[in-house]
């Protein structure tokens, strides 16, 4: 009979790696299949795998190394994917629940420990210090159903960061209060608190002031998706390093980590989705299949010890959890199932407690004697799977239910016939326009993107179509990185502009968002030689856009609203796109317009979108867009609403528009919307309905050559 036996467990490093991969592929299908969280399904695959199991993988350094990271990389995207604003809203609230599960289980469990379990004083304190701490470990299923951002999940979120530094600080004194007693201490408990206390806030001070400003440099002139990965993962790993040198652990850094980032990696952006693919795809499975392989059954049958730290601790404690989540729940008005999700999320335990326990496995009483014995050690290695479980179980059917409960908000209700349709002309700003394009689209309709080349029917066709064929591939690469589908076309004209309605019809889109021409000369004008034909001849809304920088960097968007443009039927359509935007950037939104524009923009964002930082300044008068353009910074993304000849919202004022920002805003990030402003598009041809609107009439034709002659004499 041949023995398999002497090839188990393996320990070259390309076959680890090959079965762990193969884990990773195929848990999920099983798991998938038994209607079981896949989280559980790595955890369990690592118990079988693992040296308490069939013996099968040994736990090299492999499982150390991207372990850590996966439990870097789950707390580095819970505080990247936090509703900043949510969590300013309701910090008070996050503030009460991270006590409420920190204290309750810290004290059922210290009850627990001295009555029932019979250990000393010093070890319950470090068994409550485990169970009133948690991991994030089921965040990936919110993730999954996109509730990243639901109150519920920040609650539970910051909840946990708050117990976890409660936690660690009550670890360190304990380890003060022994080394202190046993002499081995150099200073008092209190010192030893209130140092770390003073470095946690030299640390956190100098993260907020250094990281976004040098972060905003580094973006600013870094455009290589592989270098700027490179620098967020850096970023991570030097957060999580100082913080374990302060004394905590390092997935409190990771987690602040991810927080002082949140602003410049939208959740849409493509960098966002590179940063989830590797953690989803790598570390974060590592990490569970290295948590499974820490787990040995045998030793709840082996010691009635055993046994019944195990069910004391786990029910004990996960009690603790649930009363926190539901008295939470039910003292801030909200509803079941978001106390579901919040015990969910804050009951399970993994590397965190392992970590604490292992310090207490190297703190020594009494000469021979530590403070953690080998049942208590047993005891939260199988606690962790247990937690675990009931964590994700809890999770996946309160996300579930959440997802089906919520009702849609007021934007969704009447639909959206959203198709965005983008044609691309330079390789300069291709990029850019497709992220401007998914910060503004909908992502609950998940619809693709439409980009679009025209060649001009001449001699260069050839050529030129293969270079529009390459800009096609930039931007469908773009796209892709944020798993945004996208459909190019590349098509010869006789006439860009006409090449370009064409298009725009037979895919039925809904507007366009195109690069605004470079202006390289002065007799070059504004709108460039085909755009004036666009937004004079198409009806539907055309944005045209210049953005200089990239788009996470930008700190505030103003937009310059003109009188009665909320009576426009555009309206709503450039107010979803440009709160949309404003809420995938994190950043302010400040609109400019007479008092009772303002009045209904205020209505309509607090109704729709609650969530977005909105300021509103009254502007007397069109005339003073001068005056605003020289007060908007280089960070700041200046946005115009204008309209169209014969329309309820135009002004002659707009005749200078083009003169007016080519003066006082010349490199700057610009984006000017023409809204839909005529409904349905006008097939016939009438004396009352011409098929062309000039932008500017004879007469400022005739003042504008007659200021050029006036110029050309000055030089003379």
């Amino acid at each position: 009979m041949f023995d398999f036996s002497s090839y188990f467990p393996v320990t070259d490093s390309t076959w680890i790696f090959f079965i762990v991969l193969m884990i990773i592929l195929i848990a999920p299908m099983v798991m998938h299949k038994l209607r079981i969280p896949h989280i559980i399904g790595m955890v369990l695959a690592g118990v079988i795998v693992g040296q308490f199991g069939l013996n099968i993988l040994e736990r090299d350094d492999s499982f150390e190394l991207f372990g850590q990271v996966g439990l870097y990389y789950i707390m580095f995207l819970a505080g990247l994917e936090m509703d900043m604003e949510g969590l300013r809203k309701h910090v008070k609230q996050v503030a009460i629940f991270g006590l409420l599960t920190f204290l309750t289980p810290f004290v059922l469990v210290y009850f627990t420990g001295i009555g029932l379990m019979g250990y000393s004083r010093d070890a319950t304190l470090l068994l409550c210090c485990i169970m009133s701490s948690n991991t994030l470990i089921a965040y990936p299923i919110v993730s999954k159903y996109g509730l990243q951002r639901h109150k519920a999940v920040t609650l539970s979120v910051g909840a946990s960061m708050i117990a976890l530094l409660l936690a660690l600080l009550s670890l360190s004194a304990i380890v003060g209060m022994l080394k202190a007693r046993t002499g081995d201490g150099s200073m008092g408990v209190h010192w030893l608190m209130l140092w770390m206390l003073v470095k946690l806030f030299i640390y956190q001070a100098a993260a907020i002031f250094f990281i976004p400003r040098f972060t905003r440099w580094f973006l600013q002139r870094h455009s290589d998706a592989v270098t700027q990965f490179i620098y967020v993962l850096a970023v991570l790993f030097l957060n999580a390093a100082v913080t374990k040198w302060i004394g905590l652990e390092g997935v409190f850094g990771a987690f602040f980590a991810g927080l002082v980032l949140n602003r410049y990696i939208p959740h849409v952006s493509p960098l966002m989705g590179r940063l989830e693919f590797i953690g989803n795809a790598i570390f974060i499975p590592y990490f569970l299949i290295g948590v499974g392989m820490l787990i040995n059954f045998r030793t709840l049958f082996e010691s009635w010890h055993t046994a019944n730290v195990v069910a004391s601790i786990v029910i004990i404690g996960t009690v603790g959890k649930m009363i926190a989540g539901y008295v939470a729940g039910i003292g801030m008005r909200l509803p079941l199932s978001n106390g579901h999700i919040m015990f969910g999320l804050t009951s399970a335990h993994a590397a965190g407690s392992i970590a604490i326990v292992m310090v207490g496995v190297r703190l020594e009483v009494s000469p021979g004697e530590y403070l953690v014995d080998t049942g208590m050690l047993n005891g939260v290695v199988l606690m962790v799977l247990f937690t675990c479980v009931i964590s994700s179980i809890v999770t996946e059917i309160a996300a579930r239910k959440i997802v089906l409960e919520d009702v849609p908000p007021a934007e969704e209700k009447t639909g959206d016939d959203e198709k965005m349709l983008l044609p691309l002309k330079y390789r300069g700003n291709t990029e850019r326009l497709v992220n401007l394009a998914i910060m503004m689209r909908n992502e609950r309709l998940n619809r693709g993107l439409i980009a679009l080349n025209v060649v001009l029917d001449d001699d260069q066709v050839s050529m030129n179509q293969k270079l529009g064929k390459e800009l096609l591939k930039q931007a469908m690469k773009a796209a892709s990185a944020a798993d945004v589908r996208m459909q190019t076309q590349s098509r010869i004209a006789t006439n860009i502009a006409n090449g370009i309605m064409h298009a725009f019809k037979e895919y039925d889109a809904s507007e366009i968002i195109m690069g605004l021409h470079d202006k390289r000369s002065a007799d070059d004008s504004f709108w460039g030689v085909f755009a004036e034909n666009l937004f004079t001849e198409l009806n539907r809304q055309i944005v045209m856009a210049r953005i200089a920088q990239p788009l996470n960097t930008i700190r505030r968007i103003q937009v310059a609203v003109p009188s009665r443009a909320e009576f426009e039927p555009g309206f709503r359509r450039w107010m979803d796109r440009l709160a949309r935007m404003a809420s995938n950037l994190d950043c302010r939104i400040q609109f400019h317009s007479k008092t009772g524009t303002l009045a209904l923009i205020r209505q309509y964002i607090q109704n729709i979108y609650p969530e977005v930082r909105a300021e509103y300044t009254p502007m007397g008068h069109w005339n003073e867009l001068p005056r605003l353009c020289t007060e908007v910074n280089d960070d700041h993304l200046l946005v115009v609403i204008t309209a169209r000849k014969g329309t309820v919202s135009y002004k002659h004022a707009f005749e200078k528009l083009p003169a007016e920002l080519s003066q006082y805003y010349k490199r700057e990030n610009l984006i000017i919307i023409f809204p839909d402003q005529y409904g349905e598009p006008v097939n016939a041809i009438t004396f009352v309905a011409p098929q062309k609107n000039e932008q500017l009439s004879a007469y400022a034709q005739i003042m504008d050559w007659w200021d050029r002659v006036r110029r050309r004499r000055k030089g003379e």
